[in-house]
């Protein structure tokens, strides 16, 4: 047996077959494996806790389980939703709550730090935003960039979110100009958990930059073998960088590519340099929201 194999059964071994499992970790660091490994194991359903997987239109991109790992498992949660919806991560805990009491036990895994907190802290429940406000937030990002959105918050909202997050800068600002209140009032009202942490069996995956860097580009290498340039091609039609699934890293490095306005080695370059960013902001949520949970080395698994 393998150092990585004699790992991934101890950590298997550990777990109580009865009890949800959460694992949380960045990009590219074995989480999905390991959760399929429990499921192979004791059983339970694979849900997805990643914010970009949930859509349609990117697999290959957003590293999706193939399908050769959802006949190994059940799977649920992925690609479930349109490219062109809006979706939180409300929506997110909408659809996860029946996993949490009907059917097998769920091994919820993803690398979307605010999905878990959400999942056993509560979340605040905040009014939907009108489409205008909307509309209106993104032509502001767009035109002046964050930094412009963050000086118009209150100052508990600014000085609780993560500023260097768009996403998050621009979802304060809506909620403030929506409700008249800041976001971080509306978190001080939260309700209770659906999943409190000690009711579940929480694991974080933890990959240093050193170890974690050349996963990530030998990663995105795969991807442009197992068809992503492909992917894109057919995502072209309609394709529209504001839709909620553009996020996806390397999205729109293809479309250039396909545009004829960047080469495919320099769109696997800045997707690769991109996904570095967002795993060192999801090591960073994971410290300082999730020190507390047991942590695993990733270099232990691989």
């Amino acid at each position: 047996m393998t150092r990585a194999a004699a790992a991934i059964e101890a950590c298997v071994d550990g777990l109580d077959p009865a009890r949800p499992v959460l694992i949380a970790g960045p990009t590219a660091s074995g989480k999905s494996a390991l959760a399929l490994a429990i499921a192979e194991r004791q059983g339970g359903v694979i849900v997805n806790a990643d914010a970009i997987q949930v859509f349609s239109d990117w697999r290959v991109l957003t590293a999706r389980p193939s399908p050769q790992d959802e006949a190994r498992a059940p799977h649920a949660l992925y690609g479930h939703v349109s490219g062109k919806t809006p979706y939180s991560a409300g929506h997110w805990l909408r659809d996860l709550a029946p996993f949490l009491h009907d059917g097998p036990r769920p091994i919820i895994v993803g690398g979307t730090g605010l999905y878990f907190t959400a999942l056993t802290e509560g979340l605040a429940r905040i009014p939907p935003i009108a489409p205008g406000i909307r509309a209106e937030a993104e032509e502001k990002l767009r035109a002046d960039g964050p930094a412009a959105l963050v000086a118009e918050l209150d100052a508990e909202s600014a000085a609780r979110i993560d500023q260097r997050n768009p996403a998050r800068v621009q979802r304060a600002w809506e909620v403030l100009r929506q409700t008249g209140r800041g976001i971080a009032e509306w978190q001080d009202e939260t309700p209770p958990p659906l999943l409190p942490l000690q009711n579940a069996q929480p694991i974080r995956i933890d990959a240093g930059k050193e170890w974690l860097t050349p996963r990530i580009a030998a990663r995105f290498d795969r991807m442009l073998e197992d068809g992503a340039l492909e992917e894109a091609r057919a995502n072209r039609p309609g394709w529209d960088p504001a839709q909620p699934s553009a996020k996806a890293i390397g999205a729109a490095e293809l479309m250039a590519c396909l545009d004829g306005d960047m080469t495919l080695e320099a769109a696997a370059e800045r997707a690769t340099i991109l996904t570095r960013q967002f795993a060192k902001r999801q090591r960073t949520w994971f410290r300082a929201r999730m020190a507390h949970w047991p942590g695993l080395d990733a270099a232990a698994l691989a």
